[in-house]
């Protein structure tokens, strides 16, 4: 058979075989994913509209909150990781295209033979006569393809795709997940420094009143407890100071490790100039499938366990393998390139698996479990999605009304201290009185900067939920991964 006919019978074959491929492999279908009811309507407003189309910059407008931002979606460590998990997948996914097409390799060979005496008398070598010694010289190319007639290698190199979107949908979570950590983290950094700001404050007042109340006891109208009170009070005070200057180095060691450097000095600006989000946007609950990408990741994991279920499937089915082999063979090296010395064969080879110990049987039962775990794993994905952002939302909306109540304390607990100081002076109130006021001032303060807090970082919460800090604008768009269609 020449070897044109060869390649003609192994086309007609595979092309006949390839027609029944669908018996081993099936076609992908996106489950059904119900998102009708992932928010509580009574919470949200349905309306296309959503935070995560927003760009970060955006969202946080404090220009050094932009700053760290940005160096830390250029040094987080972990953010570096998965970018480099990204490369493994690309070059899995390279892999998983060149394994469809044939392997070439090269070879070349000299070799040197010669008989000994011993062996030429074996076997009664007539009259001794001496063999001579030869030598061959070998050059030669070797082609090997297996033929994907039943889809086994382009359902491995499916899943090999969707690992690689599983890995880029994962960076991006992550990069959302490292916004919000480090916009959280600065606005803890700021709630620190304003309660230590007030608590200073209270420290001056403090002191005020420990002269008050010592000028009121030379004068004989409060006794030498209240005096000592005072300076109890005073010492209460200023205690908290190394406290809250503890808990600012370790929020700022925190976000050091954010940013990809060594513990130091964060530059900041203060609680005040921060805005709390001024729409709760969440849009329609199917947009989280197209927003939020860890739903997107987990989708691409169970894209990779349906094609490999798809290959454990086709194990089953014989394999159909073609090789080839050519080159040059010569005694001499002067006649090494001379047409009589060019060979080649062709094979074509079937092998189907008959018994193989059940590892193709265990092989796709177990690939069919992970399929369902992948699928169990994105609903699981979707229903956490959803109750973070019902969560959120809510917690921002409650932050919202306790600060509108908190204020209207302060305003009125300001006016009790402001009135107990100066009964105080004029020896119409006892300092038990001025004390009360005072704490209960305190108390009110920290608690407004608490709920101020919560504010914020529920509306950080609220655009991660949602999926926004990735979609709009990539600031890592030279880390991307390569088009792998290319």
């Amino acid at each position: 058979m020449s070897f044109k006919s060869l390649l003609k019978s192994v086309a007609i074959v595979s092309f006949a075989l390839s027609l029944s491929s669908c018996i081993a492999t099936k076609s992908y279908e996106k489950p059904e994913l119900d998102t009708q009811a992932l928010y509580p309507f009574e919470q949200v407003e349905l309306d296309s509209t959503t935070l995560a189309d927003m760009p970060w910059q955006e969202v946080f407008e404090d220009p050094q909150l932009q700053n760290l931002i940005e160096e830390a979606l250029q040094n987080n460590l972990q953010l570096q990781e998965a970018i480099q998990q990204i490369r493994v997948a690309e070059a899995d996914f390279y892999q998983g295209r060149m394994n469809m097409l044939p392997s070439i390799s090269a070879g070349g060979s000299v070799s040197y033979n010669e008989q000994s005496d011993n062996s030429l008398n074996f076997g009664g070598n007539a009259g001794n006569a001496a063999i001579p010694a030869s030598e061959m010289y070998s050059l030669s190319l070797s082609s090997s393809w297996e033929l994907d007639v039943w889809g086994k290698l382009t359902s491995a190199k499916k899943a090999s795709l969707s690992a690689l979107l599983q890995t880029e949908a994962t960076r991006r979570a992550i990069q959302t997940r490292l916004i919000a950590q480090v916009a959280n983290a600065y606005y803890r950094l700021l709630a620190l420094d304003k309660q230590l700001e007030i608590t200073r404050q209270t420290i001056n007042y403090r002191r005020q009143d420990v002269q008050t109340v010592r000028s009121l006891k030379e004068s004989g109208v409060v006794t030498g407890v209240s005096l000592q009170q005072s300076i109890a009070n005073q010492y209460a005070a200023e205690v908290t100071v190394p406290e809250l200057q503890q808990l600012i180095t370790e929020q700022e060691n925190t976000l050091s490790i954010l940013l990809g450097r060594p513990p130091g000095k964060i530059e900041r600006s203060n609680l005040a100039a921060q805005s709390p989000l001024d729409s709760l946007d969440a849009g329609f609950p199917g947009q989280l499938l197209r927003n939020r990408p860890d739903i997107i990741a987990a989708e691409h994991a169970f894209r990779s366990a349906f094609e490999l279920t798809n290959r454990a499937r086709a194990q089953f089915y014989p394999s159909f393998r073609l090789t080839a082999e050519g080159g040059y063979q010569s005694l001499q090296t002067e006649d090494l390139f001379q047409p009589g010395s060019m060979f080649y064969n062709l094979a074509a080879g079937l092998t189907q698996p008959l018994f193989n110990n059940g590892r193709n049987k265990a092989d796709l039962q177990r690939s069919k479990a992970r399929q369902e775990q992948a699928l169990l794993q994105l609903r699981s994905t979707i229903l956490n999605a959803g109750s973070e952002v019902s969560s959120t939302m809510s917690q921002f909306r409650n932050a919202e009304r306790k600060l509108a109540l908190n204020r209207q304390q302060l305003e009125a607990l300001e006016n009790a201290v402001d009135y107990s100081r100066e009964l105080l002076q004029y020896g119409d109130a006892n300092y038990t009185e001025v004390l009360t006021a005072q704490q209960n001032y305190l108390s009110a303060q920290l608690s407004h900067v608490n709920n101020k807090l919560e504010q914020l970082t529920a509306g950080v919460s609220l655009y991660r939920a949602l999926g926004g800090g990735w979609n709009a604008e990539d600031t890592l768009h030279q880390e991307q991964p390569h088009n792998p269609n290319r």
